[in-house]
């Protein structure tokens, strides 16, 4: 590790030479929940980290990583699910740079967004905060943001690094996936974000990958993320997701977050006195951090505006409402409603929108446009309101009736319907693609006294809809932001042309979904089976029918494509506006190998474009091959390599409504194959939704490990609280069952976020958790008392916590006797 200081330890070395060892272990964890620690006498300030995805999330009084506390109003705009379905990279850049004039008018020097984990299945809890099922789209986006963001001097961070893509267990679960689907889906966004947005600071996931913590994993963090795309940033963990503190460092994890009150700084001195770790690569990591600092902290060393434009940002976050709205129905062209139409209004959505997830993303809104008002100021005549359903799924026939009298006195009914705030939140996964029988049921209800029904749909993720056929328009505005509820409005009434598509495929049923059987991970290991069949790459190739296709959305205008050009560096085309009003148009350029040495899936996005176009206009569109449109990552070579073909060059309005199509015959880097065909069969045929372990080894190239617990052995520090019921200690197994009756209890009695907090940030908790996000109020040695009580030692393990415990509680005296003293000095 003698090399690995490079030109940023070069550039910070006369500061660093002044530091003491204690002072570099100091920086390398937080300060508190939400900062770094300082060191006064080299002028090294602390910087403040803030959720914020979609809005600053600063907290004005306690701390805490799970929206428990109101933060300092912010702008709430549209989620990153939201903003994907706009396919507008410069809109995006947009939205970056109203959030990060607002973090610098909050002092935030790190912003922890935007999210770009893949959606590999839909019942993700977190689906919402992130872009798409596509790689090339969610990194476009991602860098998009970047660059917004950074532009006024403080750093994004772009999240969580990598595999993260299920909520269950997520700080413990082990993700086993193919090298060649790990490169090719889950880090090339990431790789893209990050050579392209050129973020400066990275967060670890909490998951395991292929046996090692991400931030622990040499070959993610120094291989690919240090060597590969030279990022020389830092790299924080997920809040409370640091395992082994000196495996990190090693590995190139600047920064643990939050505090523990000096216990892993404790370690990593140690680790140096003990040689095993060399005190240059605390110098790298000191070194990277530094550099974050320094740079961040020079937008607050001038004036700066601690006040932004309150109005002027709603504005904005009404605008990317507008163009991300997605028309998904347009039966006997019920939209755009006509002048004076009489609509009755039904679903509690309407009159308490649900614009936002819930977790750590979760916003204190500015203003907050509100349907019912909106529809006053519009030129529709509402001619009244019905909530229809409960909120929380639980029946009540009073409202429905009440609803279906007022629908039946209507034109049109505009039906609000969608998923609640705990449904969809960081921390637990869906547990179905429906949404509640009482909002089918009351639709069905409707759809019998009046058929002109337009739902307007609020939710962050994919859901069924079997109901479909029972409305003529729908209206999918996804979590659309404080603004969200004027937008959605100004699309019904033709005030703006719809012009969002999907970034996620809708299939007909959860079932159809090719990581079904494989989600999510239950208890050690999740098997990405289907390796990089997700998506429409999975549906088109098996040739699934979907619901709605990946880039699918309608307008109140159409466009006619035409003149496609192909060379050996772009396409081109013209796309005309053949309707009656302007629009714009989202077109897409796919891909699709003619050969079958390589197994692949049947095309993929390799290029996008959002056009504007006046009625009748027409357009030269020109898309560019980049370095990533041909290639494919070769197991063998162990590098990007691209198998010399005729590829099929495929421009369309969705992946299921190709428009153009060329060809293109590409030169080839003459690499090996790599695969035998015959011991691959449902990866060459794409039906990769039901893979034998036998043939998912073989693309692994090694055996699988056990996905179970293993029952007899004692818990350990990353075994979960739920594992408590298999616990030897009778208090363990207490433990666990009144944990699981007050998560029942509360879900009875209507308390569902409360039982949701207990699933979230105990349940699924990992031993280590309870120190890692306590502050330092519990550390490891009063950790292992707690372990020795729950594996059937109890009075020995109570023994050891209190007398840990008052060791604890010794040190932090001499600790505050000594700062003490310094300062009097």
């Amino acid at each position: 590790m003698k090399n690995v200081t490079g030109m940023k330890m070069f550039k910070y070395r006369e500061i660093i030479e002044k530091m003491t060892l204690d002072e570099k272990a100091s920086l390398m964890s937080g300060k508190d929940f939400w900062q770094t620690e300082n060191i006064d006498r080299l002028g090294i300030n602390n910087m403040f980290l803030a959720d914020g995805p979609h809005g600053i999330r600063k907290q004005a009084e306690a701390a805490d990583h799970l929206g428990l506390n109101e933060s300092i109003p912010a702008t709430c705009f549209p989620t990153a699910a939201t903003v994907a379905n706009s396919w507008n990279t410069e809109l995006g850049e947009k939205i970056g740079q109203y959030l990060g004039e607002e973090a610098v008018a909050q002092k935030v020097n790190v912003l922890l967004g935007p999210g770009i984990n893949m959606k590999r299945d839909p019942l993700c809890g977190r689906n919402f905060e992130y872009f798409s099922e596509d790689p090339l789209h969610a990194g476009k986006m991602a860098a998009s943001y970047i660059k917004g963001i950074q532009s006024h001097g403080i750093s994004a961070c772009v999240k969580h690094f990598a595999v993260n893509n299920q909520e269950e267990r997520r700080m413990s679960i082990d993700t086993i996936v193919d090298e060649r689907t790990l490169r090719e889906i889950y880090l090339t966004a990431f790789e893209i974000a990050i050579k392209e947005g050129q973020t400066k600071t990275v967060m670890s996931s909490y998951n395991m990958l292929n046996g090692s913590y991400t931030n622990e994993n040499i070959h993610l963090m120094r291989e690919i993320l240090r060597d590969e795309w030279n990022y020389e940033g830092v790299v924080v963990t997920d809040w409370g997701g640091s395992n082994d503190r000196v495996a990190g460092l090693i590995a190139g994890n600047e920064l643990e977050m939050p505090t523990t009150a000096g216990e892993t700084n404790k370690e990593i001195i140690q680790a140096i006195k003990d040689g095993r770790l060399d005190e240059e690569v605390l110098d790298e990591a000191v070194s990277r951090l530094l550099d974050l600092i320094f740079t961040t902290e020079e937008v607050f060393s001038k004036p700066y505006k601690t006040e932004f434009d309150v109005k002027e940002h709603h504005k904005v976050a009404q605008q990317v409402a507008e163009e991300s709205i997605v028309l998904l129905k347009n039966e006997d062209n019920i939209l755009p409603l006509k002048k004076g139409a009489k609509v009755a209004t039904i679903g509690d959505f309407a009159k308490e929108a649900r614009y936002q997830g819930a977790g750590s993303s979760i916003v204190n809104p500015t203003m907050l446009d509100n349907t019912l008002e909106c529809l006053e100021q519009s030129s529709l005549n509402n001619i009244g309101f019905e909530p229809g359903f409960d909120r929380y799924g639980k029946k009540n026939s009073k409202k429905l009736k009440s609803a279906c009298a007022l629908a039946e006195k209507a034109d049109v009914v505009l039906l609000y319907i969608g998923l609640d705030e705990v449904t969809e939140a960081e921390g637990l996964d869906r547990q179905s693609m429906k949404i509640p029988e009482n909002q089918i049921e009351l639709l069905e209800a409707i759809s019998k006294v009046n058929q002109n029904i337009v739902v307007v749909l609020s939710c962050g993720s994919a859901v069924e809809m079997p109901w479909i056929n029972n409305v003529k328009g729908l209206v999918h505005g996804y979590l659309s932001g404080q603004a969200g509820a004027k937008a959605t409005l100004r699309v019904l009434t033709g005030e703006v042309n719809p012009s969002g598509k999907l970034a996620e495929t809708y299939p007909l049923k959860y079932e159809d979904t090719p990581a079904f059987h494989h989600f999510p991970g239950k208890e050690v290991s999740v098997e990405y089976r289907e390796a990089m069949y997700i998506g429409y790459r999975y549906y088109d190739t098996a040739n699934v029918n979907v619901l709605f296709p990946f880039g699918y959305g309608l307008s109140y205008t159409t466009f006619e494509y035409s003149n496609i050009e192909v060379n050996d560096d772009e396409v081109s085309f013209n796309i005309t506006n053949t309707g009656e009003i302007s629009g714009m148009e989202i077109a897409q350029l796919y891909v699709s190998c003619n050969s079958d040495e390589i197994f692949r899936p049947n095309k993929e996005l390799k290029g996008f474009k959002k056009v504007f176009l006046n009625a009748g206009e027409t357009k030269k569109v020109t898309i560019p091959f980049d370095d990533k449109t041909f290639r494919y990552f070769n197991v063998k070579t162990n590098n990007w390599e691209v198998e010399e073909a005729t590829y099929s060059i495929l421009v369309g309005a969705s992946s299921a409504d190709i428009r153009l199509n060329d060809s293109l015959f590409v030169k080839g880097t003459n690499a090996p194959t790599p695969y035998e065909k015959t011991a691959l069969p449902s990866y060459f045929t794409g039906k990769a939704d039901q893979v034998p372990v036998e043939e998912f080894e073989q693309l692994l190239g090694r055996k699988v490990p056990v996905a179970t617990w293993d029952r007899s052995k004692p818990l350990g520090y990353n075994d979960t609280i739920a594992q408590c019921q298999y616990a030897k200690g009778a208090v363990g197994r207490l433990a666990f069952h009144l944990i699981n009756f007050a998560h029942k209890f509360l879900k009875k009695i209507g308390k569902r976020e409360t039982a949701n907090l207990i699933m979230m940030s105990v349940y699924h908790m990992p031993f280590r958790g309870i120190a890692r996000m306590t502050g330092g109020m519990v550390n490891m040695p009063m950790l292992d008392g707690l372990l020795m009580m729950v594996n059937g030692h109890f009075f020995k393990g109570l023994r050891h916590f209190l007398s840990e415990r008052r060791k604890m509680l010794k040190v932090a005296k001499q600790d505050l006797v000594v700062t003490n003293a310094t300062e009097e000095r």
